[in-house]
């Protein structure tokens, strides 16, 4: 191992060793119930709300993934994906988050997702419970992975160790705070690491833009790329300059005389676009953010946290979308970003090359901080389906509390180690792993988190409909229907999310009306006064 490898190691390792102490310092508090370990005891403050809502759902998404999408194909689908979920995450908070605040109060005092459509709809027979915690167990299998490719990317690159084994490593501290500390200890940490987040994203935004000369200097380096800055095309990097040629390096690093290694751009167009934005549709299912609203001490402080997330979203969105762009300019050509994979990590060349290894090391720290910020959400919710959900909402209903908490660290011990072996290819792309998880979510809750806050027709079998109809429709529009390509090659979380509004209005429509407590119940959250 060298130097500089040491020193960004050392760096690392006081990151991670906070995170530890963390976890520690909330050991306690998790383990006095199920409600403290699941939602911390429904008391979020309004920054550590809106920061640990975004910082969970970003993930390693956002530091490698959005940068990668940026420096591959240009501006134009990194750019639409961030306005949608620029969009998104303000109208789910500005719709959602207080109404949601109330009902799963009102419904039974709801600490998942799942118990909330249960206790919603007063079924007897627990399938909404049972499908949904299903659902939430298949993708958050998926994201969870993905935080485990991310930390096993970064240590690989970091290190020049085995992928494989740093895998391992970066799982393996994730399970172990989390397990210990719960949903404050993962709420607590996700703040610092969406402050570690933004902070290395503007550092290297800005230590990039001098090191290239400056703003000019970069747009003069990208502006001649085939659709590389369209907001209407994509850029088509010619990925069959075999690199042993030496063609690569004999390039210059003028944009003008690289124009041999690039295809004519590609057009982006209305449908294209639609689908990317529909990313945004995606917050209205995602349980790491939802259950946030769960969680915040007063219904009034959610006003404060919604201006803080959509701040922060855009910030950071912008930065690492110009980091995708800037990393291009600064490596027309690099051996490690060569392909849609590879180029996942420009940001780590890009951190490696501006920076004393020592805060290359906590820059750095900002990817390993938005992959545990949500793969500590993702194991946290999905063993609260397994423990709360399936284990006492159907198998064991007088389960004490402490059954409860074994079962769900059990099951926080599968999840990991489930995503250990998904994670296991490391040529898989973040960023498409992510999109596919992102849409199951969206298209299988989302229309009903809608209709259930703001419908009151809606009915049980809706509900279920609306589920099966929705997170179905994710697998069968991806791997039957997108494959066709032309106009039906968009991103199967729009008409998965429609499909799945369909499903809730027709078989509502053809239910029984839903009973009057149920009505009541719906009714009375418009008044109840909960600060």
């Amino acid at each position: 191992m060298t130097g500089v490898q040491i020193q960004n190691l050392i760096a690392m390792c006081a990151y991670m060793a906070v995170m530890v102490v963390i976890g520690v310092y909330f050991m306690k508090r998790a383990s006095k119930s199920s409600d403290e370990y699941f939602l911390g005891g429904r008391g979020l403050g309004p920054w550590v709300a809106a920061f640990s809502a975004e910082a969970s759902d970003m993930s390693g998404w956002l530091l490698m993934g959005l940068p990668g999408v940026a420096y591959w194909s240009g501006i134009s689908e990194a750019f639409w994906t961030a306005v949608g979920l620029a969009v998104g995450t303000y109208l789910n908070w500005l719709l959602v988050s207080k109404r949601l605040r109330k009902y799963s109060q009102v419904a039974g005092n709801a600490i998942t997702l799942p118990d909330f459509f249960s206790n919603r709809f007063k079924e007897k027979r627990p399938a909404i419970l049972l499908i949904s915690s299903v659902f939430i167990l298949i993708f958050f299998s998926v994201y969870i992975a993905s935080c485990f490719v991310t930390g096993g990317k970064l240590f690989s690159a970091l290190l020049g160790a085995n992928y494989h084994t740093m895998l391992i490593v970066a799982a393996a501290i994730v399970l172990f705070y989390t397990l210990i500390g719960g949903f404050m200890a993962e709420s607590v940490s996700d703040f610092i690491q969406a402050i570690i987040m933004v902070a290395a994203l503007i550092a290297v935004v800005i230590f990039g833009v001098a090191k290239a000369g400056g703003m000019a200097a970069v747009s003069a380096n990208i502006k001649d790329i085939p659709g590389f800055m369209e907001f209407f095309f994509a850029a088509s990097p010619d990925t069959f300059i075999p690199a042993s040629t030496g063609v690569a390096e004999q390039l210059p690093t003028t944009i003008e005389r690289l124009s041999a290694a690039w295809k004519d751009a590609a057009p982006y167009g209305a449908l294209t676009i639609a689908s990317t934005l529909a990313w945004g549709l995606g917050y209205f299912g995602m349980p790491q953010v939802l259950v946030r609203f769960f969680a915040i001490r007063k219904v009034g402080e959610l006003k404060r946290a919604r201006r803080i997330s959509i701040v922060w979203c855009v910030i950071a969105m912008a930065a690492a979308v110009f980091i995708g762009l800037m990393g291009r300019a600064i490596f027309p050509y690099n051996d490690a970003l060569k392909t849609a994979g590879g180029a996942e990590s420009v940001f780590i060349v890009l951190a490696q090359m501006l920076f004393h290894p020592l805060i290359a090391g906590l820059v750095m720290a900002g990817i390993l901080a938005a992959a545990m910020s949500s793969s500590d959400s993702y194991l946290l919710i999905a063993s609260s389906a397994v423990s709360k959900n399936i284990y006492q909402g159907i198998f064991k209903r007088k389960a004490t509390d402490k059954q409860v908490m074994w079962v769900s660290k059990a099951a926080l011990c599968a999840l990991a180690v489930l995503g250990v072996i998904i994670a296991w290819n490391e040529d898989s792309v973040i960023f498409r792993v992510v999109s596919f998880a992102w849409a199951g979510f969206g298209a299988a809750f989302g229309p009903l988190v809608l209709f259930s806050l703001f419908w009151k027709h809606t009915t049980r079998t809706g509900a279920l409909a609306g589920i099966i109809g929705g997170g179905g429709m994710v697998f069968f529009w991806k791997l039957v229907i997108r494959p066709l390509g032309g106009i039906w090659n968009i991103y199967e979380l729009l008409p998965a999310f429609i499909f799945g509004c369909i499903c809730i209005l027709l078989a509502s429509a053809i239910d029984d009306p839903p009973d009057k407590a149920v009505l009541d119940e719906f009714e009375s959250v418009k008044t109840i006064a909960i600060e």
